[in-house]
């Protein structure tokens, strides 16, 4: 169902699209379309890979979260699309090789969406070609992924080669191959679309419902097999690839571009020594956030074709008339009928193509901002506006926020995607959704902004927010740059400046129910704390993005020196830091760190930050050592004092403070004062910093 949502926000690097025509294939998203409607059993018996993950997170947080984090996947759903064209009209930062008002295609699942607009990185962005229909443009990805499976095959002219599946990928494959001057065989269970193939050059096509795929191929070939299988189809059967294998020569190769089942025989294979390969999508760059998200081509001279070349040269061939798309288009809808043209898809003829239509104004600016519940009542005392509604926020803070609903009122959600800031604001009941900050920040109605965004943006909203007179609360870090930090402090030391609002980050911990029992005891010490803190962080790729913008010292460390200085009640005077030396570059040394930090008091805190150990080692232990006492917390999940009674505390999951950061937020909004003393924020973030540094 077409819906409205919110206009997309352009970023650095980016393109502002205002689409023309958007391209449905019968394979892929009618599957996935058709996947949205089971239930969560059925799709993790689907899916096993995907059920182990969920089995193993239940065993570390529990039932309860897990199911909780899988309903969010299935709750908000995502966008459907990935291939369409369009005018340009606008270019964000960086931008070097797109202008406004070109005619450009654009390739990305979650990305070129069926939608108004859409926002697509440059390098998943192809100038059409001059007289070229927008409309045949917009099958641009599909296209790349036929293109990058004969690439990967690497045949010559006059040699054989199969193609096992006559949908939109096989069809467009036997056109690339036939340019190539390569003899092409057809097979498929749907005599219509073989006769599709034989019109566009196939030189053979058989259905191996009704004849044996092996003994044709094998005679057309005199006997040697194919030089190379291209397996465009989607099936669970293994029988398939079976076949492909034995219809293939000595030395030949099968490519897999579609789907199969993946029960392989040795004696397909073994004898005749076949290369058996995949082929990623639309080409080299693919999955790869270096090329595609931040924009980093490849050397023309060392990656020949990448994602963005094959794709554009596919737009060649078609202005050129290599390659007819007349057959493969069945219809177009107008967006309003998005409904209809789904389910001409599951039609009894079963169309190959089709595309939505979009009647889009290039001068019109687009709409920023939807209301989604236009009788809002205000519950709480303090509306609240999310500006960021990524998993965390909305599995962790929107449903606290619901548990007390006398104190917050989700009044406004800020997402820079429509479409999930759309479902988000719909399900907890929000006013409106809008892609642009600046409507909640001109909005009186708002008392609060929720910062949940990429840590990178967190100073700079946060500075916003605070000059519009708004309270936040911004989830760690608070900043990533000392630059950024300085801005915030010199507001607040500002005196121009009247009634300044409250600010609290997101160090959770020092305000769950074990620390707070923590602190009861050791506020009556007669000595300095010996604290020793070990986190078992966790392994990351070095390529995840958690390594960017201060990474995790930045965005994760704080938390434990906000505990640790929570306990002690004073500021840090030092500031030492030893770093793990690897041997490859598998590990960072930045995220295996030893930090001592010894306290005004005299108080010394040693923490043990790392992610080289076994994920089935609690993550947190906590040691507060004092006067003959000790206290030991076990990942927030149990207390236990040894010269000292404390409360008897456990819990089955760790419970972290997040419920009770909120509750404690809202008095100290109502009583005009920090709920964490904005100095000790300053001192916990500009401590990070050293430590990144050093």
């Amino acid at each position: 169902m077409a819906e409205e949502v919110p206009s997309p926000i352009l970023s650095a690097g980016e393109v502002l699209i205002a689409v023309s025509y958007s391209c449905i294939s019968a394979g892929t998203e009618l599957k996935s379309v058709g996947n949205s409607g089971e239930n969560l059993l059925m799709r993790a018996i689907k899916q096993p890979e995907n059920l182990k993950k969920v089995i193993d997170l239940a065993k570390s947080q529990g039932i309860a979260r897990a199911f909780s984090k899988v309903q969010q996947k299935v709750k908000y759903g995502t966008p459907t699309g990935y291939s369409n064209s369009g005018i340009v009209i606008a270019v964000g930062e960086g931008v070097q090789n797109i202008q406004v008002g070109d005619k450009v295609a654009a390739a990305g699942a979650g990305i070129a969406n069926h939608a108004e607009y859409a926002v697509v990185p440059e390098n998943l962005v192809m100038k059409v070609p001059e007289g070229l229909d927008l409309k045949l443009a917009s099958t641009v990805t599909l296209g790349g992924i036929a293109l990058q499976g004969v690439r990967r095959a690497d045949l010559r002219l006059g040699e054989y080669c199969v193609v096992i599946g006559a949908g939109i990928l096989g069809l467009l494959t036997v056109q690339f191959l036939k340019n190539s001057g390569v003899r092409t065989v057809v097979s498929d269970i749907n005599d219509d679309r073989l006769q599709i193939a034989k019109e566009l050059g196939a030189d053979v096509v058989l259905n191996p419902a009704k004849e044996n795929l092996v003994k044709r191929v094998t005679d057309y070939t005199g006997g040697y097999g194919t030089d190379a299988v291209i397996f465009t189809a989607a099936t669970a059967s293994s029988e398939p690839l079976s076949e492909a294998f034995q219809a293939t020569k000595k030395k030949g190769r099968v490519i897999l571009v579609g789907v199969s089942g993946m029960e392989i025989k040795r004696a397909d294979i073994y004898k005749k020594e076949l290369d058996f390969k995949i082929s990623t999508s639309y080409g080299p760059g693919r999955y790869d956030r270096e090329y595609e998200d931040k924009g980093h081509d490849y050397p023309y001279a060392y990656v020949r074709w990448t994602e963005n070349r094959n794709m554009t040269e596919y737009l060649k061939m078609v202005h050129e008339g290599k390659v007819n798309l007349e057959p493969l288009i069945n219809k177009t809808y107008p967006i309003e009928q998005a409904e209809e043209a789904y389910a001409s898809l599951q039609s009894p003829e079963k169309p190959i193509i089709v595309l939505l239509s979009y009647d889009n104004d290039v001068n019109a600016k687009p709409s920023s901002k939807v209301v989604v519940n236009n009788s809002y009542t205000k519950k709480g005392k303090l509306n609240v506006a999310l500006v960021g509604a990524g998993s965390f926020a909305t599995a962790m803070h929107l449903p606290n926020m619901e548990k007390m609903k006398d104190k917050y009122s989700l009044y406004a959600v800020v997402n820079r995607t429509g479409h999930k800031g759309k479902t988000v604001a719909t399900h907890f009941d929000a006013k409106y959704t809008t892609s642009e900050i600046e409507d909640v920040l001109q909005d009186p109605e708002v008392d609060v902004v929720f910062i949940t965004t990429q840590h990178k943006d967190h100073a700079s909203l946060t500075l916003r927010s605070l000059q519009a007179g708004k309270h936040v609360f911004v989830e760690k870090p608070l900043a990533t740059t000392p630059e950024d930090l300085n801005k915030i402090v010199d507001f607040y030391n500002d005196d121009s400046i009247q009634n300044k609002p409250l600010l609290l980050t997101g160090f959770n911990r020092r305000f769950s129910k074990y620390a707070q029992e923590i602190k009861k005891h050791t506020t009556t010490r007669e000595n300095p704390l010996f604290v020793s803190y070990r986190i078992n962080a966790g392994f990351r790729p070095a390529t995840d993005a958690l390594h960017e913008h201060g990474g995790r010292v930045v965005g994760e460390v704080c938390h434990f020196i906000d505990l640790i200085t929570f306990l002690t009640e004073s500021k840090i005077k030092s500031v030492s830091v030893e770093k793990l030396s690897p041997k490859n570059e598998q590990i960072r040394s930045d995220d295996n760190v030893s930090i001592l930090l010894k306290y005004e008091d005299g108080s010394v805190g040693s923490l043990q930050y790392f992610a080289v150990g076994n994920k089935g080692y609690q993550k947190e232990n906590l040691e507060v050592h004092y006067d003959a006492k000790t206290i030991i917390m076990d990942d927030f999940t149990k207390l236990t004092g040894y010269g000292v009674k404390v409360k008897e505390l456990a819990s089955k999951t760790p419970e972290k403070g997040q419920y009770e950061e909120l509750l404690h937020m809202f008095d100290a909004i109502q009583n005009n004062k920090f709920a964490i003393d904005f100095d000790d924020m300053v001192q916990t973030t500009r401590a990070t910093f050293l430590i990144q540094d050093n």
